[in-house]
C-alpha cells in the first residue's frame, strides 16, 4: 500500500481531529461527574495515536519542507501512547492499593504526575507544529487561520510549559494546558490539508 503525501497529510489531519474531539468528550463527561467508558475511550485514543505517530513518520520522509512539523506530531503521537498506557495499565492497580494502603499513596499520586508530564510535553510538541504549520498557511495568503493557529499554538506551548514546571494546577480551576493544546490540535488540522499543497 503506497500514500501520496497529499493522501498522508489528510490522513493525519483526520487523525488529529479525532483525537480532539474523543479528548473533549471525556473531558466534558469527567466534567459533568459521569463516569467516561475509559477501557473504551483510552483504547481508542491509544490506536489512533499508534496511527498518527506512523502516518506523520511517513509524512517527514516524503516531505521536503516543514519536516520540523511532522516530526513534532509524530514524537507527539509517540508519547501521547506513552500517557494513555500508563493511564490503562497502571492507574487501576496503584489507585486501588493507596486505598487499601495508605502509605502508597504517594506512589500512585507520582504515577499521576507522571502521566501529565507526558501529557503536557505532547501538548508541546503539537502546540510547536500548530505554529510551523500555522506559519506557513499564513504565508501561503490564509493570514486569519494561520495566524490564530500561531498563537494558539503559542499559547499551548506555553501553558503545557508551565504545568510542566509548576504543576497541572498552576491556573487553578482553569484548564488552560489542555484546552489550549485540543484547540491548537484542531487549527493545526485545519491547516495541515491545505498547506502540503505548497510543499
Amino acid at each position: 500500500m503506497d500514500f501520496t503525501l497529499r493522501q498522508t497529510v489528510r490522513t493525519i489531519a483526520a487523525l488529529l481531529i479525532t483525537a480532539a474531539v474523543t479528548q473533549s468528550i471525556y473531558t466534558a463527561m469527567y466534567i459533568a461527574e459521569m463516569t467516561p467508558p475509559r477501557q473504551l475511550m483510552w483504547g481508542l485514543e491509544a490506536l489512533i495515536f499508534v496511527l498518527l505517530a506512523a502516518f506523520a513518520g511517513s509524512a517527514l520522509a516524503q516531505a521536503k519542507t516543514l519536516s520540523l512539523g511532522f516530526a513534532a506530531i509524530a514524537f507527539a503521537a509517540a508519547l501521547n501512547v506513552v500517557q494513555v498506557g500508563i493511564g490503562l495499565t497502571m492507574f487501576e492497580p496503584f489507585f486501588g492499593a493507596a486505598e487499601a494502603i495508605e502509605a502508597l499513596g504517594p506512589i500512585a499520586d507520582s504515577i499521576l504526575a507522571f502521566s501529565f508530564m507526558v501529557y503536557n510535553a505532547a501538548k508541546i510538541l503539537l502546540g510547536l507544529a500548530a505554529i510551523v504549520f500555522g506559519m506557513a498557511k499564513a504565508n501561503a495568503g490564509s493570514k486569519a487561520l494561520g495566524g490564530l493557529t500561531v498563537i494558539v499554538g503559542g499559547i499551548a506551548m506555553l501553558a503545557n510549559s508551565l504545568s510542566m514546571a509548576i504543576g497541572r494546577d498552576f491556573m487553578g480551576e482553569i484548564p488552560l494546558a489542555g484546552g489550549s493544546g485540543v484547540l491548537a490540535t484542531i487549527l493545526l488540522a485545519l491547516c495541515l490539508s491545505s498547506v502540503v499543497n505548497d510543499d
